[in-house]
C-alpha cells in the first residue's frame, strides 16, 4: 500500500501495486480504530477489484468485533443515504468514481455522512494503517457471518429520490440514458416507474472493464455517442452519469451538453419558485447565472471553495437548501446535506413537464444568450505560485471584486456597458502541478478576448 494513494477527499491508487486487499483490511481496521464504533456500512462499485478488496474490509471490521451492515454493488450516494438514514456511526464503499479501470480506492464516512477528508480525519487513518504490522494470514477464510448483516437499500433509496420531483407531473418523455457501464443503471428503471418513460438504454450493464474508457462524462469525447443518440432517436434529453453514479449530466434535445455550472442555476431557480429566502451554495470558479438567478428569485448565493467537505460543511452551518459544482456534483439539505446523482434527473424531468417546451430552448433564454464560458482549461506549470502571484499582479488593479477562498476569482463590472463585463478563476490543482482556468463573460468575444491574453499569461 502506497502513502499517496490517500487524496485529499477519497483514497485512489492503482490496483493492486498502490492499493491491495491487505491495504484494504489495514485501513477498515483503522477505520474501527479511529470510529469506535458499534456498526459500520460498507459497500462497493462495479470495478472488478472491488469485491475482493471490499471482502478484505469486511474481514477485518469483523475481526475488530465491530457489526458490518453489507450493503452490496451501490452508488456513492447510496453509501450517504445508508449511513445517515438508518443513523449508523459510518462507512466506507470501495471505489475509484471515474478514474480508470487500473484503479480502486474507497469514500469514508462518518456519523450523519459527514465526510472523513484529508482534514478531518482521513490522515490520521492513513498513518495508523501504514503502521500497521500485519501477516498475509488475516486474510483467509471468511469474515464471522454472526457480525454481517445484509441488508437491501434500494427500495428505502429510490423512495427518497422520488420524494424530490412530484411523479404525477412527469410526462412520457423519451429519454437516452448512459451510466457508463457502473452501478447507475440498476436504479434508474425503479425510479421512473409508473412514468411512461420511454428510456433508450446505452452503455447500460454494468462492466468493471469499462470498454469504452474512462467513465467520465466531463471528458467532451465521452458525451459524443450519447449527443449523437438524442438526436438520432428524437430523444427529449439525454443524462449520464460517472461510474460511481453520483454526478449527473445533461444533454438537450440538440444533443447539447449543459454544463454543470447552469444545471446548478437551474435547479436553484426550482428550489427557490417552492420557497423563496432559501441559501444556496456555489464554489468559486463560475458565479453570474447562479447568483443572478438566486437574487431575481428571493433568495441568497454564498460562495465557498469548491470540494464536497468544503460544501457540505458550510451547507450545515449556513442550513443552505441546495448547493452545486461545475463539476456536477449536486448537493442537497433533504438528503443529508450530501450529493446525490439521481435527483438532479428527477427534478428536471418534472421541470420540463412543467415548461412543456424544449430544453434547448429553455437554456438559451435563461443562460445560454446571456453567459458566456471557457470551460474549465488545465494547464501544466512548472511553478503554480508564481504563475498565479503574476496573473494576480496583472489584473487585480482594475477588478471590480476580489474573491481568494479558492485560489483566486477576479471580477471586472462594465457598469456603462454590460457586454463588456468578465471575471476569471485560478487555482491550483490539489494533486497535479496544474492551474486551472475559468473565464466568463457577457459576451462571446469577450470571454475568447480574455480567455486568450490569460493563457498567454499562463503558458508565457
Amino acid at each position: 500500500m502506497k502513502y499517496e494513494i490517500f487524496k485529499a477527499y477519497d483514497i485512489r491508487g492503482l490496483y493492486p501495486q498502490e492499493i491491495d486487499e491487505i491495504g484494504a483490511y489495514k485501513i477498515a481496521a483503522a477505520l474501527c480504530d479511529y470510529l469506535k464504533p458499534s456498526e459500520l456500512v460498507v459497500g462497493c462499485d462495479v470495478r472488478l477489484s472491488s469485491p475482493s478488496l471490499k471482502k478484505a474490509a469486511v474481514k477485518a471490521i469483523a475481526d475488530k468485533g465491530v457489526k458490518v451492515i453489507d450493503v452490496g454493488d451501490i452508488s456513492t450516494d447510496m453509501l450517504y443515504f445508508a449511513v445517515a438514514n438508518y443513523g449508523y456511526a459510518g462507512g466506507l464503499t470501495v471505489t475509484a468514481s471515474h478514474n480508470p479501470k487500473e484503479y480502486n480506492g474507497m469514500k469514508i464516512v462518518r456519523e450523519q455522512s459527514k465526510p472523513i477528508s484529508g482534514d478531518s480525519g482521513l490522515f490520521d487513518i492513513r498513518d495508523a494503517a501504514m503502521a500497521m504490522e500485519l501477516d498475509p494470514s488475516v486474510l483467509e477464510g471468511e469474515a464471522n457471518q454472526v457480525l454481517v448483516e445484509r441488508k437491501d437499500i434500494t427500495d428505502d433509496y429510490v423512495a427518497k429520490v422520488r420524494s424530490f420531483a412530484d411523479f404525477s407531473k412527469i410526462k412520457p418523455f423519451k429519454v437516452v440514458a448512459n451510466p457508463n457501464f457502473g452501478v447507475g443503471g440498476a436504479v434508474v428503471d425503479q425510479i421512473l416507474e409508473g412514468t411512461g418513460i420511454e428510456l433508450i438504454k446505452l452503455n447500460w450493464e454494468s462492466d468493471g472493464n469499462f470498454p469504452k474508457g474512462r467513465p467520465d462524462p466531463l471528458i467532451p469525447q465521452n458525451r459524443e455517442e450519447i449527443s449523437k443518440l438524442v438526436v438520432e432517436h428524437g430523444a427529449d434529453l439525454g443524462v449520464a452519469w460517472d461510474a460511481d453514479a453520483d454526478r449527473c449530466f445533461f444533454f438537450t434535445e440538440k444533443g447539447q451538453f449543459v454544463e454543470g455550472y447552469f444545471i446548478t442555476a437551474l435547479l436553484s431557480k426550482i428550489f427557490l419558485e417552492k420557497k423563496s429566502g432559501e441559501k444556496v451554495i456555489r464554489d468559486t470558479r463560475l458565479s453570474w447565472a447562479i447568483d443572478e438567478m438566486v437574487e431575481e428569485k428571493g433568495g441568497q448565493a454564498i460562495s465557498t471553495k469548491a470540494g464536497h467537505s468544503f460544501i457540505k460543511e458550510r451547507m450545515r452551518r449556513e442550513d443552505t437548501v441546495f448547493g452545486g459544482e461545475m463539476s456536477a456534483h449536486y448537493y442537497f439539505r433533504d438528503y443529508f446535506y450530501c450529493d446525490c446523482g439521481m435527483i438532479p434527473f428527477v427534478m428536471v424531468l418534472e421541470f420540463l413537464s412543467r415548461e412543456n417546451r424544449p430544453f434547448s430552448e429553455i437554456m438559451q433564454e435563461l443562460f445560454w444568450d446571456k453567459y458566456f464560458v471557457s470551460g474549465e482549461i488545465n494547464n501544466e506549470v512548472a511553478d503554480v505560485p508564481s504563475v498565479v502571484s503574476k496573473i494576480k499582479k496583472a489584473y487585480i488593479e482594475n477588478a471590480t471584486s476580489i474573491d481568494d477562498q479558492d485560489g483566486i476569482s477576479l471580477d471586472f463590472i462594465d457598469n456603462q456597458d454590460a457586454s463588456q463585463s468578465w471575471r476569471f478563476n485560478v487555482r491550483a490543482s490539489n494533486t497535479e502541478p496544474l492551474i486551472r482556468l475559468n473565464v466568463e463573460a457577457k459576451s462571446q468575444g469577450i470571454m475568447e478576448e480574455k480567455r486568450d491574453e490569460l493563457l498567454k499569461l499562463i503558458r508565457g
